[in-house]
């Protein structure tokens, strides 16, 4: 019987007995995966880029919102050049006065980032063996994922806040603008933080030796409080849980003014939730992803946890709660299509996303799965075929992932796009998600199948002619 050990940082150390893991790299793998771990070009356009997008989209989203809120959901935009001036003194005036970071605004954010951190701590989790990690000697990670018991603690709590009236719910609406300024100010903040705490211990990986793109990019591959893993804490503990309280927060305010909630704003309290819970819920999963074991902690994670997604993904929501709902009413039969697509598309991206993790579990020889609600048919693969690559590593060929290489992008993608889709044409500006999004995923996917071309070589050429689709089956 086989033994491990554990250190005090929560590293487990692989091969104990003497014998390799099936998903330990061979020689040739692990000469690969160093290369893989050094800086060799820029991405995002260099510096440069990294900067265009550290200064345009937090501009980009206080635009968006002040549209929003201010005017009636138009991309508004000067008429003349004379009308240049003014403006951005329009804009920058919405800034100051609607969106200032008052002390409420800091109570409200920083409030749910400690309570967050704090169930972090304390609530009881499943323990979960990442993925080896080469920058780290092939090392793996425990993670506690208590996202789930931290989830519906959350949910007690906001809801005792809101009928005891020691918090309204409808506030997170209604001081949107104050909140997502903190929100931006500290995604900027804690990107710096953990640049320096890398710097400064020498746990820095793969710098380009520039500040501007290292601090975009990251110094920090998993930097830990205690036994919090950080950035696995924040992908799901900060964007999702605001994202559906934001849905929520507008639910609670169309009843207060209305009487009732639409179907709407339930549509989007319904997807949220879906999220949200599928992340907490499947969080044992996360370990085994490329945003775990290779992506780092900087800027571009950072800020879009804190920040982007939250105050992105939902302007669907900022719309309705601001608009009367006669602006965006659909018949009875879009309704019914719409919540089952989306109910569809969920199903498929969580058995997808399950497929692929545990498969990376039954690697490690992990075959009893933790089981919470809901649990989709069809989760995990039975007997699933695969190719063994000289690396050491195992590409899944069964289930969901024979059909295309990123089956769970594509129904994702389906519900962004429903997302925008729940308000119809009287905005465009809540596409902005789906557009944003595929964006970002194509890119995704090219860096992914560049880097496993450079990790696999044949073996991926092998894969790719088993599973020739990269998004849609018969179309891409």
């Amino acid at each position: 019987m086989s033994t491990v050990a554990v250190d005090a940082s929560g590293l487990k150390l692989l091969a104990s007995n003497g014998k390799k893991p099936t998903n330990m790299p061979t020689e040739e793998g692990m000469k690969v995966d160093q290369k893989l771990d050094q800086h060799h070009s820029y991405e995002f356009g260099g510096p440069w880029g990294v900067t265009a997008i550290m200064t345009g989209f937090p501009i980009l989203m206080y635009y968006f919102w002040i549209c929003l809120w201010f005017y009636d959901g138009q991309l508004v935009h000067p008429h003349s050049v004379d009308g240049i001036k003014p403006f951005f003194a329009r804009m920058l005036q919405h800034v100051r006065e609607d969106a200032y970071p008052n002390a409420y605004a800091w109570k409200v954010y920083s409030g749910n980032i400690f309570f967050q951190l704090f169930l972090g701590w304390v609530m009881p989790g499943y323990k979960q063996e990442g993925l080896p990690v080469p920058s780290l000697g092939y090392k793996t990670l425990t993670y506690n994922c208590n996202a789930l018991f931290s989830l519906y603690a959350t949910m007690i709590t906001a809801a005792v806040l809101h009928y005891t009236e020691l918090f309204r719910l409808t506030d997170i609406i209604d001081h949107y603008g104050p909140i997502m300024t903190v929100a931006m100010i500290w995604g900027f903040g804690v990107s710096l933080g953990t640049y320096l705490q890398a710097v400064a211990t020498g746990t820095q990986l793969r710098m380009s030796g520039n500040f501007v793109y290292d601090y975009f990019m990251g110094a920090a591959l998993n930097p830990r409080i205690g036994p919090i893993d950080l950035k696995m804490w924040a992908e799901v503990r900060i964007p999702w849980v605001i994202v559906f309280f934001t849905a929520v927060s507008a639910a609670c305010k169309q009843y207060e003014t209305y009487g009732y909630v639409t179907p709407n704003v339930a549509f989007m309290c319904l997807a949220t939730w879906l999220y949200l819970n599928a992340c907490a819920k499947g969080e044992e999963c996360i370990p085994q992803t490329w945003d775990m074991y290779h992506e780092k902690w900087g800027f571009m994670v950072i800020f879009w946890n804190f920040a982007g997604v939250p105050y992105t993904y939902v302007y669907s929501v900022v719309y309705m709660a601001s608009h009367d709902p006669s602006k965006y009413r659909f018949s009875t039969p879009t309704y019914a299509l719409m919540f089952t697509v989306l109910i569809s598309a969920y199903c498929v991206w969580d058995a997808a996303m399950s497929q692929k993790s545990r498969f990376k579990m039954q690697t490690q020889g992990i075959t009893t799965f933790r089981k919470t609600f809901p649990q989709i048919p069809g989760c995990i693969v039975q007997n699933p075929t695969y190719i063994q690559t000289s690396h050491g590593n195992r590409l899944l060929t069964s289930g969901l992932w024979a059909y295309s290489r990123k089956p769970n992008y594509v129904a994702d993608w389906i519900m962004s796009f429903l997302w925008g889709a729940i308000v119809g044409t009287a905005t465009p500006i809540p596409y902005f998600y789906s557009i944003f999004f595929i964006t970002v995923l194509t890119h995704r996917c090219g860096r992914d199948f560049e880097r496993c071309a450079i990790k696999y070589g044949k073996d991926w050429e092998e894969y790719c002619s088993v599973v020739k689709w990269k998004f849609i089956p018969g179309i891409y």
